[in-house]
């Protein structure tokens, strides 16, 4: 059994940063103390002083492309920008080529990451107009939950049939997740300007046409269903400040029923970046106008917002600039948003303890994954060390996605993830990565 010792660390964890030891063993957490003896036996010794210990982020929504779509991208190469990134568990979405729509395909996507993935993982079940006894049929101790688009995105895996809704929410007890975007809304508007200006809309119409009124009249529905049928909802990626109206901060959140995420390119971006970043930040939801932002933060910082979220959804280059109509929405994340929300803190727009809260803390409370996301003896050793005073920019050279690029290209972070670990196995380690250690399939309390 491999152990590993990590001294001086300002370990983040539940509100608080301290000074303290952490001790590893096998892929068990076995000791946290203020002083832990540098015991002979221990097989390696990392100093961390001067660094920030945090649990591993927990992103509960990404696309990582396989099977069907792997020239964008694949579970191997995304889970390895992850890793880098911070992130040592993540939730997939069932929008692959084929659908995840069945418990057979589901665990094919499993198989792979079995092999693959240097992170942890799980992967959701997709929803459609006609598949719920394949829903009805998950076993919500080893899937993370259900996924439902209520406004078309990317792989077109629309549920727009109300009493199938109805029916989906009343017939289960997982986690349902959603995309809200109201479908008619949408294409009402994108006629009124493919008219005027044919297939090559202006970018900067993006968030007019998936609009405010678009996102609102689907995730208030979503909400009033959860609330009439009993259903367990979680809303990914809010883009709107008025949609925060709908949920609460007035209960403590292992008791809330309806629970939300933001995701890193709502809070960082805004309206006023398309005119330089153009299709490279089409996303669905848009990002919207910094009086939305702003309500996003605002939403966060009070916890009606539980999670910080990435969406991560690659593509290739040459597809993202493509002219408006044809240019997919979607961009890659997971190798930055760390550093991003570290900046946030850095300018003192969010602590650092609730940064780990909203992505380490709150997705394993609020999906009741089995034993991660706190810094806690007994808990596996999913670890991230950060140095908040090494600076380093984005450039093609150090990117790790497989489309090769980044929205954030150019951008200088002053933080740097040095040392992340999976299940107690140091698989990053100062840009080297171990390639023989795998991650583990979550696991729910449920």
């Amino acid at each position: 059994m491999n152990s590993t010792l990590i001294k001086n660390a300002f370990v983040v964890n539940e509100g608080k940063i301290e000074k303290k030891d952490v001790l590893i063993e096998g892929d068990i957490i076995t000791k946290i103390n203020h002083n832990i003896d540098a015991d002979p036996s221990i097989d390696q010794i990392i100093n961390a002083k001067g660094k920030y210990l945090i649990p591993g982020i927990i992103d509960d929504q990404v696309h990582f492309r396989e099977p069907g779509l792997t020239h964008k991208a694949s579970i191997k190469t995304e889970s390895k920008a992850a890793v880098a990134g911070g992130i040592t568990s993540f939730i997939e979405m069932p929008n692959t080529i084929p659908q995840a729509t069945t418990q057979e395909i589901l665990e094919d996507k499993f198989k792979i990451a079995s092999k693959d993935s240097y992170a942890n993982y799980s992967f959701m079940i997709g929803g459609t107009n006609g598949n719920l006894e394949e829903l009805i049929k998950t076993n919500p101790k080893n899937v993370a939950g259900i996924k439902l688009f209520l406004g078309s995105s990317t792989g077109n895996m629309l549920v727009d049939d109300e009493k199938v809704l109805e029916k989906i929410f009343s017939s289960t007890k997982m986690l349902i997740a959603v995309h809200c975007e109201d479908e008619t809304t949408i294409k009402n508007n994108l006629s009124k300007y493919k008219a005027k200006y044919g297939d090559d809309i202006p970018i900067a119409l993006h968030p007019i046409i998936r609009s405010e009124e678009a996102c609102y009249i689907s995730s208030s529905k979503a909400v009033a269903l959860a609330k009439k049928t009993g259903a367990r909802l979680h809303v990914f990626h809010l883009s709107t400040a008025k949609e925060t109206n709908l949920f609460t901060n007035d209960i403590p959140l292992e008791e809330k029923q309806i629970t939300a995420e933001v995701c890193v390119h709502h809070l960082w971006f805004d309206d006023s970046d398309y005119s330089d970043k153009g299709t490279l930040i089409k996303w669905n939801p848009a990002i919207k106008t910094v009086e939305d932002k702003e309500g996003l933060w605002q939403a966060l910082l009070d916890d009606r917002l539980d999670i910080i979220a990435t969406d991560h959804a690659p593509h290739t280059l040459d597809e993202k600039q493509q002219i408006y109509t044809k240019a997919p929405s979607g961009g890659p994340l997971v190798q930055h948003a760390l550093l991003a929300m570290l900046e946030k803190a850095r300018n003192n727009k969010i602590s650092l303890e609730k940064v780990v809260e909203k992505m380490c803390h709150n997705p394993a409370k609020i999906y009741k994954i089995k034993k991660r996301g706190f810094i806690e003896k007994d808990f596996f050793a999913d670890l991230v060390l950060v140095d908040l005073k090494q600076a380093q920019t984005v450039t093609k050279e150090n990117i790790l996605y497989k489309c090769g690029w980044s929205p954030f290209e150019g951008t200088t972070f002053n933080s740097t993830v040095t040392h992340t670990f999976v299940n107690g196995n140091l698989i990053y380690d100062q840009g080297v990565f171990d390639e023989k250690k795998k991650g583990k399939r979550l696991i729910f309390n449920r």
